[in-house]
């Protein structure tokens, strides 16, 4: 087994722990895992990626140039990593910052994901990338939600655990979304 994502976005929009909380949960299933994080000069506001790679057999390098795999949570995340996706590749997208009009990705399985919305039908609008990341994780199968789920807590301070089941609610609307058929 072999899985490797590129997981982009605006500082601020939580891009990094999607990749944090992805390791994690790799680790947790006793798979190999790399993780690489990439910011610009300022945080907030600013470019952010990150790319995981997960694997059961050893991982050579956590560079990407062609993913298996995409997550672009904003439109200038899907115009520079949007081709890179490998042919027949996933790609999801945060349809609510990115008109659906924009992603022409050819080739590649693409999932536009309204993020904010499901968020907001889990309690909180600021866990749209939970809900991307359990859309990704249920559409990939890369690693169970069960072990997503689990990672928040060694991924997130321990100041912030009461947020953890918000968190899983999120998770748990992403991979609804993705069950029912991105509907």
């Amino acid at each position: 087994m072999y899985f490797d994502s590129i997981i982009a976005g605006f500082g601020g929009q939580g891009v990094l722990l999607m990749g944090n909380l992805l390791a994690y949960a790799a680790m947790e299933e006793k798979k190999n895992v790399t993780y690489m994080p990439v910011y610009g000069v300022e945080m907030r506001g600013g470019t952010a990626n990150c790319t995981v790679v997960v694997s059961d057999r050893e991982i050579g390098s956590p560079i990407i140039h062609s993913p298996v795999s995409a997550v672009a949570m904003n439109l200038p995340s899907l115009e520079k990593f949007g081709p890179r996706v490998k042919k027949k590749g996933l790609l999801l997208v945060n349809s609510s910052l990115v008109p659906e009009k924009e992603i022409r990705v050819r080739g590649v399985d693409c999932l536009p994901v309204p993020s904010r919305e499901l968020a907001l039908e889990a309690g909180n609008e600021r866990l749209a990338n939970m809900v991307i990341l359990g859309a990704l994780v249920e559409k990939s199968g890369v690693v169970s939600l069960k072990a997503l789920k689990k990672a928040l807590y060694p991924g997130l301070d321990v100041r912030y655990h009461s947020m953890i089941p918000g968190n899983q609610s999120a998770m748990d609307k992403g991979a609804e979304f993705v069950r029912n058929g991105g509907r």
